[in-house]
């Protein structure tokens, strides 16, 4: 009878856990309320106030993005039982009884400060303020690895310290660099002057409005960037596309005439869909404008810190690394863009076009042609091939897909066609449907042909070249979480 008595008591201590366990569960913080999420969302603020302050840099931004992500799943590793970190080295995974969630999200977001501080530094106090409204202490810079505060600071420097002289030159520390950062160590001067295109098959800068009455031509942004260290990838050059189309050939005529016949027709819908993807005032940048698609998945399905954790760290790595192979690829073939292609095809005739701000659609001539944008930033200023928007989000969209098994996305943003580019020339409200990662993604691409900064051959070998880096990407990943 004894025994009949200890069997139920047992029985009903381990009903009891259980259903503790699942009260647990119940409770653990989802979708905007992890602590993930939450830094996820304050990374988005310091990269909109980053470009805000020093103007679009999206191959830098991503960079930080990356690496960002990286600290904090490294940090996230040492409290799981699989995980592999990147960077963070000589420090034990700790015990199951110190796997909770409090000392996962104090390690990730020691993690996340420490690296935020480095890469948006401007935004300090933000970040500090952000630490003490989660009940931490910004000045806390203990290295033990035996707790989680020490843990999430070792992983953030181990990444800070992995990085120097990874080819990015944010400290101006590169060979032939001045000491300024992110200085043009390489040299690349454009054969191409924004006053005589000697050879139309490359690159020419433009000017630009400088908003006060002058203008000014910008130089071409971090020609370096192919030299960076890719995080996943072999090397930049790993899945480098064929070259583009040259003057003379039928399919960059095809692609100049079909440039202009699109801009010529513009409707609201396509102005709204130039200007979301082009990602105005606040702009995050083509790896930000990811995140946040990320983030939309994370309120979709609910999703814990663990999970955010992983999304993040994969997509994040995608964007960077989709990055470098696109500046591999621009630099290698130094290609023109519509807005000086146009000007070559089509000089010494009159074509109909979008004639900038107040004066719609116009004939003119082909030498006046200029992309949907406004004065101030008329083109990307460097070369053409491959679209780095496409090479992005082919593969951000991508590894969303792969990470979350189904293609199905079914996000939606709402904007006014031409609020970014005409203001005073209003058209209707639109409503863009995103209804999978795959069709995103191309609507991405196709934007940038729309509104004249890309033929389609930057495009789609820019999908292709995306989509090629998340499935590298995807091994790695696969190999970081312990899932070989």
């Amino acid at each position: 009878m004894k025994k009949i008595v200890v069997i139920a008591v047992v029985v009903t201590i381990l009903l009891g856990c259980g259903e503790q366990q699942k009260s647990n569960k119940i409770q653990e913080p989802k979708g905007t309320e992890n602590v993930a999420y939450k830094w996820g969302a304050m990374a988005l603020t310091a990269t909109a106030n980053d470009t805000e302050r020093f103007k679009p840099r999206p191959t830098i931004t991503s960079r930080y993005l990356g690496l960002i992500f990286v600290a904090v799943f490294d940090a996230w590793s040492r409290y799981d039982d699989n995980a592999i970190p990147v960077y963070l080295k000589n420090v034990e995974r700790r015990p199951q009884n110190e796997q909770s969630l409090k000392n996962k999200e104090i390690a990730i977001s020691y993690a996340a400060f420490r690296a935020m501080n480095e890469y948006y530094y401007t935004d300090k106090t933000l970040f500090e303020d952000f630490m003490r409204q989660l009940g931490l202490d910004p000045s806390n810079e203990s290295l033990d690895p035996t707790t989680p505060e020490g843990i999430g600071n070792l992983a953030a420097k181990a990444v800070i310290e992995a990085r120097k002289g990874d080819g990015a030159n944010q400290y101006g520390e590169e060979k032939n660099s001045n000491g300024t950062p992110y200085f043009n160590y390489v040299g690349y001067e454009p054969i191409n002057s924004a006053d005589a295109n000697v050879d139309a098959n490359r690159w020419q800068p433009k000017y630009f409005s400088d908003g006060k009455g002058g203008k000014f031509a910008p130089g071409c942004l971090t020609p370096f960037w192919d030299n960076v260290q890719p995080i996943a990838l072999k090397s930049a050059d790993q899945f480098r596309p064929g070259p583009p189309p040259l003057i003379g050939s039928k399919q960059l005529e095809e692609e100049v005439q079909e440039v202009i016949e699109l801009q010529a027709n513009l409707t609201d819908y396509e102005k709204a869909l130039v200007e979301f993807m082009r990602d105005g005032p606040q702009s995050v940048q083509q790896a930000g404008h990811w995140l946040k698609f990320a983030q939309d998945v994370s309120r979709r399905d609910q999703h814990t810190l663990d999970e955010d954790v992983k999304m993040y760290f994969y997509n994040q790595v995608v964007a960077m690394d989709a990055f470098i192979a696109s500046w591999d690829a621009k630099m290698h073939y130094d290609y023109a863009r519509p807005y000086a292609l146009v000007h070559e095809y089509y000089k010494n005739q009159k074509i109909k076009a979008w004639g900038g701000e107040g004066k719609g659609i116009i004939e003119l001539d082909g030498t006046q042609w200029r992309p949907y944008s406004p004065d101030t930033f008329l083109c990307p200023p460097f070369p053409s091939y491959v679209s780095g928007h496409s090479t992005i989000s082919g593969g951000c969209a991508e590894a969303l897909k792969l990470w979350t098994g189904s293609d199905e996305f079914g996000s939606s943003a709402e904007l006014v066609a031409g609020a970014m580019t005409e203001p005073h020339n209003l058209g209707d409200t639109i409503t863009l449907q995103f209804p999978t990662f795959t069709e995103t993604a191309e609507m991405a691409g196709i934007s940038r042909v729309l509104g004249g900064y890309h033929i389609q051959a930057d495009n789609v070998a820019g999908l292709e070249l995306g989509r090629n880096v998340a499935k590298e990407a995807w091994k790695f990943y696969k190999e970081h979480v312990g899932e070989k």
